[in-house]
């Protein structure tokens, strides 16, 4: 705004028309009709993708497909969910489009990888979910998508403008990840409100990497290791993410391992068990409803908090592991960019 001759104050004028909605420049009516023209012709965008697909699921979620600036597709989806005392409206934001770890039960991973997500184009996600549901988001969750470490710089800023622009409270925020070296780390000196949730999906290192190669380079130890460190520079729990495969990690042994390792380590933690969902061409199986609570079971008489993530989305591919899809590497050819 400086750079045309604008008060200062005109420059927060666009930036709330964006957070309020606006998919151009021609939409923020604070700015006069001449001024809006004027940066239209000067090809200032607000930086919105445009909705190339949705799918909605029976049980209300949806998840959608949008388009960005340079052709690529990257999903999002939201969660309605009611509480006790109001409705809530998650939002699984992706980072990246597609995903460089290729954890062999995931499909993202199978789609491959393209590039990082830029900080608007995370929070576009969020703003889009919105609009759609005519209802303001209450929780993010970085679990879309991608691995939120490997973009740390573009998720920090996009976190930054979800809580402070968008009014979200870093509490209902989490940020998930494989395990990124070094990172969780930097998470813990940051000493972010959030929660850190940590794809950990094996108790041992010779099964780890059998279902998350990158586990060879960052040994389940290390993970541990940090994870700790983490707790002390925050002061914050750890959600330790397990996804359920049948007859490969589900087995009661393995449950009794996995509280073995959160009991030798000194943090405080909570795990979050999730039943794997059906993926296209994968070798796996979802485990029965007996093994699971079998497995929850283990770790409660152990002492370890536990929770059960309830599949929401299934029918639309939008639940757990599933996103995926097939313009992860090669672009589309066409695009309406808003102005």
């Amino acid at each position: 705004m400086a750079s045309i001759g604008q008060p200062a104050y005109r420059a927060k004028q666009l930036r709330d028309g964006v957070m309020q909605g606006a998919r151009s420049v021609h939409d923020i009516t604070t700015l006069s009709k001449d001024l809006r023209a004027q940066l239209a012709e000067k090809g200032v965008r607000t930086g919105r993708s445009v909705l190339h697909h949705s799918v909605s699921a029976a049980d209300g979620t949806r998840k959608f497909l949008l388009q960005l600036a340079d052709g690529r597709v990257v999903e999002t989806v939201g969660i309605p969910a009611d509480d006790a005392n109001r409705r809530r409206l998650t939002v699984c934001v992706s980072s990246q489009v597609g995903c460089p770890m290729r954890c062999t039960f995931c499909a993202t991973g199978k789609g491959g990888f393209a590039r990082n997500l830029l900080p608007h184009e995370i929070v576009d996600q969020v703003l889009t979910v919105q609009e759609e549901f005519g209802q303001r988001v209450s929780n993010i969750v970085f679990m879309g998508m991608g691995e939120p470490l490997l973009n740390l710089p573009s998720v920090l800023r996009a976190h930054e403008i979800l809580n402070k622009d968008i009014g979200i409270g870093a509490r209902h925020i989490t940020i998930s990840t494989v395990g990124v070296p070094n990172a969780i780390r930097r998470m813990g000196r940051l000493a972010l409100q959030s929660t850190l949730a940590v794809s950990i999906h094996a108790p041992n290192q010779a099964l780890r990497e059998e279902i998350v190669p990158s586990a060879r380079a960052y040994p389940l130890e290390a993970l541990m290791a940090d994870c700790m460190e983490y707790f002390r520079l925050s002061g914050r729990r750890v959600t330790f993410e397990y996804t359920l495969l049948a007859g490969v990690n589900d087995q009661l042994r393995h449950a009794e391992e996995l509280a073995a390792l959160l009991r030798r380590h000194d943090l405080r933690s909570h795990v979050n068990l999730i039943p794997w969902n059906p993926v296209d061409e994968s070798e796996f199986q979802r485990p029965s409803r007996r093994a699971v609570q079998q497995f929850a079971a283990v770790l409660e008489s152990a002492g370890v908090p536990v929770s059960l993530r309830n599949t929401r989305g299934l029918e639309a591919a939008a639940a757990c592991g599933q996103l995926r899809n097939r313009h992860q590497k090669q672009p589309l050819e066409q695009f309406a960019v808003p102005t």
